[in-house]
C-alpha cells in the first residue's frame, strides 16, 4: 500500500539543511594546502550521529507511522533536540560537546520510545519486532550516556561505541525486521529528498564562489561548470530512483539505509571539493585526490545500495562497473600529470557523470 510523505516529514527534513552545511562547513579548514586528518575525522564523526538520528526517525515512520497528534508532538520535541545538534558542530566540539550529547540522545530516546508506545497497539504479528527496536536501542544509548563521565579521547570512544551498537541492531535483528518489511516507495522517496539536501549543499558552494569580491569570466564559467555537474548528478541518481528500481520489493530495506550513509557523505565531500577546488590555499593535487575519491566513494555506494532493488532485466553487470571504475581511474591520472584549470576538472567531471547516467538510465 502506498505511504505518503507528510508535511511534518518535509519540515522535519527542513532543520538538516542547516546541519549538512555546518557539518560540511567544517571540511572548509585548510592547513599546509590540505584537510588534516583529525578535521576530516571529526567530519565523519559529526555526519554518521546526524545520518543515524534522520534515518531512525525515517524508519519508524516507514514501519509504524501514522501521523496521528502523538507522533506530531513527538516529531515537534525531536525538532528541538535537532537544533542543539546543529549548535554544536564546529571543529571546537569539546566546547560543545554536552550541547550534541543532549541532542543526539534526546533524539535516540524518543525513538526508542516511540517503537515501545508501537509495540503496545500494533498487532501480534508487527509488535515483534517494534518491541525488538524498542528494548535493544537502549543499550547505544546507556552506553553512549556513560561517556558523560569520562574525558579526553575516552568521552569519544565510548560515546561512538553506543552510536555503533545502536546502528548494530537492526542488523543483528534483520530477520525479525523482515516481519514488518518497510515501506520501499516511501523509504526510497525520503533518502531521495535528504539527497537534494545533499545536492543542495553543492549549489550553495556554487553560490559562495560568486559571492567573491572579485568577479571574473572564468569564476561565471567555473559556476555554471559546477551547476551542470550538480544537474548530471541529480539526472543520474533520480532517473535510477525513478524509473529502474523495483519498488514493490519487499526486505527490511537495509541495503538503502546503510548504503546511503556513503552516498550522503561523497555528495558531501563533494560540495567541500567544489568550492575547495578555486580556493588559492588549497594543492591542486590535494582537492583533486578529495573530489575523485568522492566521485570514486559514491559509484561505489550507488552500486551496492540499489543493484538488488533495480528491476530484473535492468541489473548491470560486473563489466559496467569495471568501465566505470577505468574510465574514473583514466580522467583521474590525465588530471593528475597535466595540470588542468579549476573548470576543466570539473568538465572532466561532468564528463564522467554524463556517460555514468547515461549507462545506468538508460
Amino acid at each position: 500500500m502506498a505511504k505518503k510523505v507528510t508535511w511534518l516529514e518535509l519540515f522535519f527534513d527542513l532543520l538538516f539543511v542547516g546541519a549538512i552545511s555546518s557539518v560540511t562547513h567544517v571540511l572548509l579548514h585548510i592547513e599546509d594546502g590540505a584537510i588534516e586528518i583529525d578535521v576530516f575525522w571529526k567530519f565523519v564523526l559529526m555526519f554518521i550521529p546526524l545520518w543515524w538520528a534522520w534515518t531512525g526517525q525515517t524508519l519508524f515512520i516507514n514501519r509504524y507511522g501514522n501521523d496521528l497528534l502523538p507522533q506530531r508532538l513527538l516529531i515537534g520535541l525531536e525538532i528541538m533536540f535537532v537544533l542543539l545538534m546543529i549548535a554544536s558542530f564546529n571543529l571546537n566540539f569539546d566546547e560543545t560537546y554536552l550541547t550534541f550529547f543532549i541532542g543526539y540522545i534526546g533524539l535516540r530516546i524518543i525513538t526508542a520510545l516511540q517503537y515501545l508506545f508501537a509495540a503496545k497497539k500494533e498487532s501480534a504479528e508487527r509488535r515483534g519486532p517494534a518491541l525488538f527496536l524498542g528494548k535493544y536501542f537502549w543499550i547505544g544509548i546507556i552506553v553512549s550516556s556513560l561517556s558523560l563521565f569520562l574525558d579526553s579521547e575516552w568521552r569519544y570512544i565510548v560515546l561512538y561505541l553506543g552510536i555503533a551498537l545502536d546502528i548494530i541492531v537492526p542488523l543483528i535483528g534483520r530477520k525479525k525486521l523482515r516481519q514488518v518489511p518497510i515501506n520501499t516507495e516511501h523509504l526510497l522517496e525520503r533518502f531521495g529528498l535528504f539527497t537534494i539536501i545533499l545536492l543542495g549543499e553543492s549549489i550553495v558552494s556554487v553560490i559562495s564562489v560568486l559571492s567573491t569580491e572579485v568577479m571574473d569570466l572564468s569564476l561565471i564559467f567555473y559556476a555554471a561548470c559546477a551547476i551542470v555537474l550538480v544537474l548530471l548528478i541529480w539526472w543520474q541518481y533520480f532517473d535510477n530512483l525513478e524509473k529502474k528500481l523495483d519498488k514493490e520489493l519487499q526486505t527490511a530495506g537495509q541495503l538503502i539505509i546503510y548504503g546511503h550513509l556513503f552516498i550522503f557523505l561523497s555528495l558531501s565531500t563533494m560540495a567541500a571539493g567544489i568550492k575547495m577546488l578555486v580556493l588559492p590555499d588549497v594543492s591542486y593535487h590535494f582537492v583533486l585526490f578529495f573530489l575523485f575519491s568522492s566521485v570514486l566513494v559514491y559509484v561505489l555506494a550507488f552500486s551496492a545500495t540499489f543493484h538488488l532493488y533495480r528491476v530484473i532485466g535492468e541489473r548491470l553487470a560486473w563489466v559496467h562497473l569495471a568501465f566505470f571504475l577505468g574510465l574514473l581511474i583514466v580522467l583521474f591520472l590525465v588530471a593528475w600529470f597535466i595540470i588542468l584549470s579549476p573548470v576543466f576538472v570539473l568538465l572532466t567531471l561532468c564528463l564522467f557523470f554524463l556517460v555514468f547516467g547515461t549507462v545506468t538510465s538508460k
